[in-house]
């Protein structure tokens, strides 16, 4: 598939007394996104902490807790999401959650397909909140996902601000990068806008950026959030001149929605007005930096 509409979610938290309310909630966002013709649909990072309310208000209001009972929602969380992609016939990523693979717990998303789970990335880089406070650490290794809508990599979050990262999932073929985010304030959320724009810029490829909005009175971690989904291209031929395919209003939930053209992507590598994407590997020989091949 050559073409296909993107949905990315600017996505509120919200209490849950059973997670059959969850579901309702998710499936309704799904439904809304998949009625626009959504075929890929990308929730933010941490999304998934409002399950933290399932476990009453002393254990949302603990960022130990909180953890804890995410990650124990994780079976369910899976198979909510694996049961809506094949409703829909769409693959989602859902919202980022705690994952504990040891001791502590790696910041994991999940990419859903209407047969199954096709696989899931860690986030590489960890804020000073994650480091100091939270304990959240860090996952090993950057792979793209191989999909029937062609070949997507995921930079969570702070991810996003570091050039290399989506740099190394477009080496391996990504045209599509998917930036979930959470931030609590104007810029942190413009941080990983401008870092989503450059990476859709320097690599000429397409960005999804879904975070989460609104505040969250029970989950001291994610209490403030703040920030717009968009789709960003490079801003050349075939796409828009400010490179914003679609965004939506700051702080209202919602989703971005944009058609996405993979022989776009493909066209402004070869024939752009600039090529920066071939051009990369020039940026070694004028600073002595290994920029990879």
């Amino acid at each position: 598939m050559t073409s296909f509409t993107l949905a990315a979610a600017a996505y509120d938290l919200t209490w849950f007394d059973q997670f059959d309310d969850h579901a309702a909630k998710l499936s309704a966002w799904v439904a809304q996104a998949a009625g626009q013709g959504a075929k890929l649909l990308v929730f933010p990072e941490y999304g998934a902490m409002e399950l933290c309310s399932l476990g009453g208000r002393a254990i949302a209001a603990d960022l130990e807790a909180s953890l804890h009972e995410v990650a124990r929602h994780g079976p369910a969380t899976d198979a909510l999401h694996q049961e809506l992609a094949r409703q829909h016939d769409c693959l989602i990523l859902g919202a980022s959650r705690p994952f504990f693979t040891g001791a502590r717990p790696v910041n994991r998303a999940t990419l859903y397909a209407p047969d199954g789970i096709i696989g899931h990335q860690d986030k590489q880089i960890m804020t000073r909140f994650e480091r100091e406070q939270w304990d959240v650490v860090a996952g090993q290794g950057l792979t793209p996902f191989d999909t029937d809508l062609g070949r997507i990599g995921v930079i969570i979050c702070y991810d996003s601000e570091f050039p290399l990262l989506g740099r190394h999932l477009v080496d391996q073929g990504a045209e599509i990068l998917l930036a979930p985010s959470c931030t609590d304030s104007l810029a942190g959320f413009s941080r990983v806008r401008i870092g989503s724009m450059a990476r859709a810029l320097e690599n000429q490829c397409v960005v999804a950026h879904a975070p989460t909005v609104g505040p969250c009175d029970f989950c001291p971690a994610v209490d403030e959030n703040v920030g717009s989904a968009s789709i960003y291209g490079p801003p050349d031929t075939g796409f828009p001149p400010t490179g914003i395919l679609a965004e939506t209003t700051l702080n209202a939930p919602g989703w971005a929605v944009a058609e996405v053209s993979l022989d776009a992507i493909r066209h402004v590598r070869r024939d752009g007005r600039v090529l920066n994407h071939l051009h990369w590997k020039e940026q070694a020989a004028r600073t002595g930096v290994d920029l990879r091949a």
